[in-house]
């Protein structure tokens, strides 16, 4: 889905747009029943069992998803991959994303960064940028009470949105709002978020988290949930590819050398069953040859271009404690730097990136390729990241702060080896040397750097680490724990 830049008006609101609403995101259904080969059959039980008793409970009330993008990031990629299973339960679910302008998303992008305890832009959270924040939000909220009926369930996702909840809770709808985000310590910057957030949190019916080191200082009585997310085995980015076809990919997309002889098609099947092939290329930044497949050991960084994901770190981290030890490559990927709406800061951070990548001695750069992956059709771009994940010998998650990191579940899930910092949801999934790998300080390129070149050297111990990712997943991140919580704390919420 593709969302157009609007003209701005001028002004305190710099934060308003012209055109005024919330947009839809229209996803096909898939049936649940299509989980149940892949999940546990204490999973299935479970799911269908809640699908089972719950689903009359919500009969008659619309559930709305509320975000700030509908592509790039975790929230997203939740919704797309998940929401398509509600729909096929017979639940009304709708997706609905907001719109504002750029100010007002660098407004959240702050807040998005105070709530993991870091400075980001050093801006203020005062009475003025209340004003904006809720003068930006304030067509998005008569747009959604035009739809809105008394007793749907409103869930709001995250700080870009919570300023919804006032507006919509007088409408007479349920307001759940779910924090994708956090710190494992909380700060001065940290309440300072969750006091600008107050007015809005204090309407909410309940607030979903994902770990409970994020909850708030004097959270009140609101009622609390805690959901981990989950993955979905069926989606394009996770379904099991062959080598022929996760080499014919990233061939086709520009990440790895042309081979000689049949290397297979860069095909894969779409969420309607229909057939797929990765026609564009990504965006390589190369100084050398691109990767050679089955020969070049390869580290792969998949995340967006944000310093709490500390991709500056990975590539330091791999060119000095790496490449010092193992004649290995790295891929540092991410999306084009304009393709996610609500992260200003994505362009100015690929920036920092690429000018530490051009001050790198030649024979190191020659080792390390940026890429920016397509997004014109997200599910070639699914595909894409499924068979760079598949590919990889390491995948590095290296963030500062993390509210979980999905793209850790994904590559456990491959039986990838996952090499992340002990920080935020990482902490949930990994199990230090049982399942992957974790880092104490996140700042540590020498410890990081060193943990890669540990499994680079040592496949069986990779091999085994990843064996135990993917039963760590298959237990307790796919979709029967996730949407079985969900549908629970749904049904139990007040119609009126």
């Amino acid at each position: 889905m593709r969302i157009a830049s609007h003209e701005l008006a001028v002004g305190l609101g710099d934060l308003v747009t012209r055109e005024q609403g919330v947009v839809d995101v229209l996803l096909t259904s898939a049936l649940p029943e299509q989980l149940r080969p892949i999940l546990s059959a204490r999973g299935w039980a479970r799911l269908d069992a809640t699908l089972q008793v719950r689903r009359d409970d919500l009969q008659d009330r619309t559930v709305w998803m509320v975000s700030s993008t509908p592509v790039g990031g975790g929230v997203a990629e939740l919704l797309r991959a998940l929401v398509p299973y509600w729909l096929g339960a017979g639940l009304d679910v709708r997706w609905v994303v907001i719109q504002a302008g750029p100010a007002f998303f660098r407004l959240t992008k702050r807040i998005h960064n105070l709530l993991h305890g870091h400075p980001g832009d050093g801006g203020e959270l005062g009475e003025r940028e209340r004003h904006g924040y809720e003068a930006a939000l304030a067509p998005n909220a008569r747009s959604l009470k035009r739809r809105v009926r008394a007793g749907d369930i409103v869930v709001l996702h995250d700080p870009q949105t919570a300023g919804l909840a006032p507006s919509l809770k007088a409408s007479g709808a349920s307001v759940v709002l779910r924090s994708h985000v956090g710190a494992d310590q909380a700060n001065a910057l940290v309440r300072e978020a969750w006091d600008f957030l107050r007015p809005y949190t204090a309407e909410a019916d309940a607030i979903v988290f994902t770990r409970r080191s994020s909850l708030p200082p004097a959270l009140g009585a609101t009622r609390v949930a805690m959901i981990s997310p989950a993955i979905d085995p069926c989606a394009t980015k996770n379904r099991a590819m062959d080598d022929a076809t996760v080499r014919a990919i990233l061939i086709s997309a520009g990440l790895a050398a042309q081979r000689q002889g049949h290397v297979g098609l860069p095909a894969f099947r779409r969420r309607d069953g229909s057939d797929g092939r990765v026609g564009r290329r990504c965006l390589v930044l190369r100084a050398g040859r691109p990767a050679r497949l089955g020969v070049d050991p390869l580290v792969v960084s998949l995340t967006r271009w944000d310093r709490l994901k500390d991709p500056v770190g990975v590539l330091e981290s791999f060119a000095t404690h790496v490449l010092d030890r193992v004649d290995a490559r790295l891929i540092l990927a991410g999306p084009p730097v304009y393709a996610v709406a609500d992260d200003p800061e994505a362009a100015a951070v690929y920036r920092e990136v690429e000018r530490r990548w051009r001050l790198l001695p030649s024979a190191e750069r020659e080792r390390i390729d940026l890429a920016r992956l397509p997004m014109r059709d997200l599910e070639e771009n699914a595909a894409i990241v499924n068979a760079l994940q598949r590919q990889a010998t390491v995948v590095a998650k290296k963030s500062l702060e993390e509210g979980f990191g999905l793209g850790v579940t994904e590559a456990m899930w491959k039986r990838r080896p996952v090499v992340a910092t002990r920080v935020g949801g990482h902490q949930d999934q990994i199990q230090d040397g049982i399942n992957g790998v974790l880092v104490d300080d996140p700042r540590d390129l020498d410890r990081f750097g060193g943990a890669m070149a540990e499994l680079l050297l040592d496949p069986e111990r990779a091999k085994r680490l990843g064996e135990a990712g993917q039963q760590q997943v298959r237990e307790r991140f796919l979709p029967d724990r996730y949407l079985s919580r969900w549908v629970e704390l749904l049904a139990t919420l007040p119609a009126t």
